[in-house]
């Protein structure tokens, strides 16, 4: 669960110190951790397109969008986590096999 709510406060760094620290103690953990971390990579992507973009206006939609958006699912994965069931970000780059 804290995998999840964590990148909502931390961003990245919260899920990478979660996973790193209990990713063997079970493969969904391990999943779970691969996929935040994941989500929170795309984020932070997104959020540097959307600060990069304020000059021209976009960013002031993008960006509350991508809060929004970070606060929703990091709710929903920390649900599916608690209740043991997996969780899929939708849009994430995989960039942690």
């Amino acid at each position: 669960m804290g995998i999840h709510l964590g990148g909502a406060f931390f961003s990245w760094l919260a899920p990478l110190i979660i996973w790193l620290v209990f990713r063997e103690r079970s493969p969904m953990i391990d999943d779970h951790g691969k996929d935040a971390l994941n989500w929170q990579i795309t984020l932070f992507i997104g959020y540097v397109i959307g600060y990069a973009t304020l000059i021209i206006i976009i960013g002031i939609i993008i960006l509350p969008l991508l809060y929004i958006t970070a606060l929703i699912f990091g709710i929903l994965g920390a649900i599916a986590a608690y209740n043991r069931r997996q969780f899929r970000y939708p849009f994430t780059i995989k960039f942690i096999k």
